[in-house]
């Protein structure tokens, strides 16, 4: 494909430095650490969920599937596509930031990564029978960007494939640099789609201060919707022909 001029320079800038932060600030090992119960949890609660979007879709197994993350980061969350079928050959990644596609590429070496503004996709038309997006949205302020992503991923989803989706839906007051998107702002990108959500995830903060009661106290806090986060959904592309 060929490149395509877009007016997001400032805006791709500002994704750039503002990870390049989150990196020199350790983020990932001070937030998200693996050894932090809270965070298993939020995780497996997550997995939970999309495999009963997946089951009620009747997408499983994965096994003919051809999958596109976008903004794949280091992989992991494609390879967990791995344990519902999904082949490596199959399973593809963009990423804007290339010191993530150099770390993704060494996690999943069988995996197809590509380092690249995901406004210009380099592959064909209706490819991908799923498109993954996993708090991409949120982190992109310029209304013109997200149209062009939205866009493009329609562009390369075959007609009754699916979008899943996976964001926040409360603005973060800490963090300026992440916008929420909700049900409407979702319904605007992908505009036709059939759309199922649903809300996950507790309030990551106050998961991750549980600690050894998070087995108990998890499962009754995310009973309070206001406290669940973020959105998790399946959106499926209408066929030809369909409205």
């Amino acid at each position: 494909m060929s490149e395509k001029p877009f007016e997001t320079s400032s805006e791709i800038e500002r994704i750039r430095r503002t990870y390049q932060h989150y990196q020199e600030a350790n983020f990932a090992d001070k937030l998200w650490s693996a050894n932090n119960p809270g965070n298993r949890r939020i995780i497996a609660e997550r997995t939970i969920a999309l495999q009963k979007l997946l089951t009620q879709a009747d997408l499983l197994p994965l096994t003919h599937f051809y999958i596109l993350d976008v903004g794949c980061g280091n992989g992991d969350v494609l390879a967990e596509f791995l344990k519902w079928g999904a082949q490596p050959a199959h399973l593809f990644g963009v990423e804007l930031l290339e010191s993530r596609i150099h770390s993704a590429k060494q996690r999943h070496p069988s995996f197809h990564f590509t380092h690249g503004n995901a406004e210009c996709l380099p592959y064909k038309d209706s490819f991908f029978n799923i498109v993954i997006f996993f708090t991409v949205f949120s982190s992109i302020l310029d209304a013109r960007m997200r149209i062009n992503i939205a866009q493009e991923a329609n562009r390369v989803l075959k007609p009754g494939g699916a979008v899943l989706w996976y964001d926040f839906r409360y603005r973060n007051p800490r963090n300026p640099n992440t916008l929420p998107m909700g049900r409407e702002q979702l319904l605007h990108l992908f505009p036709g789609y059939r759309t199922q959500l649903m809300s996950v995830t507790l309030l990551p903060p106050l998961a991750r201060k549980l600690g050894r009661m998070t087995g108990r106290f998890y499962p009754l806090l995310a009973k309070l919707s206001f406290l669940r986060t973020h959105y998790i959904g399946l959106m499926t592309k209408p066929n030809d022909g369909e409205l």
